[in-house]
């Protein structure tokens, strides 16, 4: 599928962006969202994700914007978590961008269904703290540095691995884990693009306008955080992915052409 760039597709994708935003924010995998559109799009799949990674910095940006400025987040408390994201986002955009594209779009499918059962198979998260198993520093090098590379070698889920890994290791509630993943979301989209960037994948003015409705999506989201919209959320994602999965298999295989 040949790459256009026109206002139409445009408008579309910044309306999926916003769309995506608000999801994101809430119960994350909002890339499950935005990186298909892309492809559909025409993008290729490298281009995908490089541009999916400027508009994601916009949404990121704005939740933990409200997120720190409502006192959910301490980034005194999370530096070492911060800086080992981010160097661990930075080594999976170099390592993405050195496998062949034919591959990647290859597993591109597999990895969004996974990422869709994920949802669908994953127990309920309590909202109450309970016992802490590392400490902050050790799980930035563990957490931070891992769910940081699959960030920036794929990228889809990362605010849910974020928030399951504050849960089950640092011992948040959902609430606190959601706001603390998606200050570190925001180091690994920040650290992931810059390397992109270099390596000149991003289709800047289609990210920019995704940006601009991520930013208003997530900042509607991320006030939604509290409540019990993940209920409504989740059937949507895992519905999405599937289709997606499906419709990327569909083209990657030209099933048309058996019929």
């Amino acid at each position: 599928m040949s790459f256009e760039l026109t206002y139409e597709l445009i408008a579309v994708l910044f309306a999926v962006a916003m769309i995506a935003g608000f999801i994101d924010a809430i119960a994350g995998g909002g890339g499950l969202i935005t990186i298909p559109a892309l492809m559909w799009a025409g993008l290729p799949p490298t281009a995908a994700l490089a541009t999916n990674k400027l508009q994601a910095c916009g949404g990121s940006f704005f939740a933990s914007l409200y997120f720190v400025r409502k006192g959910f987040v301490s980034l005194s408390k999370m530096k070492w978590s911060i800086l080992c994201a981010f160097v661990g986002s930075a080594l999976g955009t170099i390592a993405v961008q050195l496998i062949d594209t034919s591959v990647l779009q290859f597993l591109l499918p597999f990895l969004i269904l996974a990422i869709g059962g994920y949802f669908l198979f994953s127990k309920k998260i309590s909202e109450e703290d309970k016992q802490q198993l590392l400490t902050p520093t050790a799980f930035g090098f563990t957490a931070g540095l891992g769910v940081g590379f699959y960030d920036g070698f794929f990228g889809p889920g990362t605010g849910s691995f974020f928030a399951l890994a504050f849960v089950s290791l640092a011992g948040y509630g959902l609430a606190k884990a959601t706001a603390h993943a998606k200050v570190l979301n925001f180091s690994t989209n920040i650290a992931s693009l810059i390397f992109f960037a270099i390596g000149g994948k991003v289709v800047w003015l289609l990210g920019l306008a995704m940006l601009v409705g991520q930013a208003i999506g997530a900042t509607l989201g991320s006030r939604m955080v509290m409540t019990k919209g993940t209920k409504l959320i989740r059937p949507l994602v895992v519905i999405m992915s599937i289709a997606m999965s499906v419709k990327l298999l569909s083209d990657q295989y030209d099933v048309a052409s058996w019929f």
